[in-house]
């Protein structure tokens, strides 16, 4: 079996599969009693922070892995490496904001995949991937928003 097409498969499912925690806490969000609602704010803003952090690990192992690149190329990788969960820790000390700085942080991380993919010569379904994955989680963070503002 092509080997390719397993990772290709199975980065698909597991991609598609980290976003159930993102899609369910929205939901209770929605429909749990207010008694609960901070739990689930608690809870989404805990695992945007955690899934922000790991994608600014892929750059960290891709710069490790590659023997391509420049040392221009890798620097800059390797520094935006720390960046994604820099913005994820200084999310918890926003308050109401950190939400907004989890989104701006999933979108900056896209933006810099867009450039940064390249670099690693990754095929081009995985940016394609990392967009579908990005839409939903900025989704699904600003309707948890929306939740916590109607109902909180």
């Amino acid at each position: 079996m092509n080997t390719h097409f397993v990772n290709r498969r199975l980065a698909h499912l597991l991609g598609y599969a980290g976003l159930a925690p993102f899609v369910l806490l929205t939901l209770g969000a929605w429909v749990v009693h207010s008694d609960w609602l901070a739990d689930f704010i608690r809870g989404q803003l805990a695992y945007g922070i955690a899934i922000l952090s790991f994608l600014g690990g892929i750059h960290w192992g891709a710069v490790m892995m590659s023997g391509e690149l420049t040392m221009d190329q890798s620097r800059k990788a390797l520094i935006w490496s720390v960046i994604p969960a820099l913005i994820a820790w200084f999310s918890t000390m926003m308050g109401g904001f950190g939400f907004a700085m989890l989104m701006a942080g999933f979108i900056a991380a896209y933006q810099a995949d867009k450039r940064l993919f390249a670099w690693y010569r990754f095929e081009p379904w995985v940016l394609q991937l990392r967009l579908k994955l990005t839409a939903v989680v900025v989704v699904m963070l600003m309707l948890t928003v929306i939740a916590a503002n109607v109902k909180g």
